[in-house]
């Protein structure tokens, strides 16, 4: 196997911030390195680009990070529905490292340094052979381990993880604590490193927590919903705050509305709509804004309350599904970073180049 260093990035639950330390990694190490290669070994998101089922973080970090790579390389296993079933009654597991390695040598002859993205914790595919674990061995790549919390959480859960690498001769070269809330970083950063330093791990980074990558924004709630753009297609850059569902009296909504909230309401409940549209336009900047609004049960508002709508930065989205349904689909959203939001990755890189010690990693490689 070729010998372009490799780094494995793990993670302790899904959403402990694989993707966004990947992101941030790549570009950080893009100064140090000519060349800077990618790869999701085994994906559980996709999207189909280019004929080929991709891992939707591999689309996201090739368009981001301008990847020359095939895309197909960057993601050469997708776990669509049904493939685990079909495993287990028809197990190829040679198949499947073969078409990983495959993949990684492709990516790799051409690369200085290859960073791999785990899924899930260190146990996730082990159902069909290839944990995260042991895809790591394979590859014959050394292991960055990512938690989110504070303190106790992290290092037990890194540990129980630890157990797993360990059992297949994975090097662990360090971990990232990510996501500690702002107000308990100084603390939780001091004691994680004197937690961890006991266990005999190196502490790479103590990342704190930004809520605006928690935070969807309004092109992925029309994307998710498959929603009618009704008006404002400019302003679905637009983050949303909190949810509001607009099924109480005008009165009462007031106390809802807070800066940029999401109002999702019934397209006939036209009293609430111009509620909100009325305390978006008399704040302005100065207090609550209406982020967008989704309209409910495929009904468009009266034309005389669409022209009024034209007179803010308020997205309009219309979907033939119920209320109930559609704030649940909100509600339960996996919030991703998408490759349009610059925001977004202007931060995590940022973020990544000041909290994680970039030079230890590149050491330990």
């Amino acid at each position: 196997m070729s010998k372009t260093k490799r780094v494995f990035i793990a993670a302790t639950q899904q959403n402990d911030g694989k993707t966004t330390v990947s992101l941030g990694l790549i570009y950080c190490l893009k100064k140090m390195f000519a060349r800077v290669g990618f790869i999701k070994p085994v994906g559980q998101r996709y999207l189909i680009e280019e004929g080929y089922k991709v891992d939707e973080d591999s689309i996201l970090i090739e368009h981001v990070c301008q990847m020359k790579c095939l895309l197909k390389d960057m993601s050469p296993i997708a776990v669509e529905r049904g493939f685990t079933e079909k495993y287990i009654n028809n197990p190829k597991k040679a198949a499947l490292v073969k078409e990983i390695k495959k993949s990684f040598e492709c990516i790799a002859k051409v690369n200085d340094l290859v960073v791999i993205e785990g899924t899930g914790h260190a146990g996730v595919g082990s159902v069909f052979d290839l944990s995260n674990a042991y895809v790591a061995k394979q590859l014959d790549a050394k292991v960055i381990l990512i938690s989110s919390g504070g303190v106790g959480k992290p290092i037990d859960e890194i540990l129980l993880n630890k157990a797993l690498f360990d059992k297949e001769g994975v090097e662990i070269i360090g971990v990232i604590v990510n996501k500690v809330l702002p107000e308990k970083y100084a603390k939780v950063d001091e004691l994680v490193r004197k937690g961890f330093k006991r266990k005999g791990l190196a502490v790479l980074g103590v990342v704190p927590y930004e809520p605006v990558l928690s935070k969807p924004m309004m092109s992925q709630i029309q994307e998710e919903l498959r929603a009618e753009i009704v008006y404002g297609a400019t302003y679905l850059d637009n983050a949303v705050e909190k949810i509001v569902i607009g099924a109480m009296e005008p009165h009462d909504a007031l106390n809802y509305i807070d800066d940029k909230s999401l109002v999702i309401t019934p397209g006939d409940r036209e009293d609430i709509i111009l509620t909100a549209i009325s305390m978006h336009l008399i704040y302005g900047d100065n207090g609550p804004s209406v982020a967008g609004l989704v309209l409910t049960g495929g009904i468009s508002p009266h034309p005389s309350v669409l022209n009024l709508i034209k007179c803010t930065d308020i997205p309009v989205l219309l979907v033939k599904e119920d209320t109930y349904n559609v704030a649940s689909r909100v509600h339960d959203l996996t919030i991703k970073i998408r490759p349009q939001d610059r925001t977004k990755t202007n931060l995590v890189i940022d973020m990544i180049n000041k909290y994680v010690d970039i030079d230890a990693i590149v050491k330990n490689l």
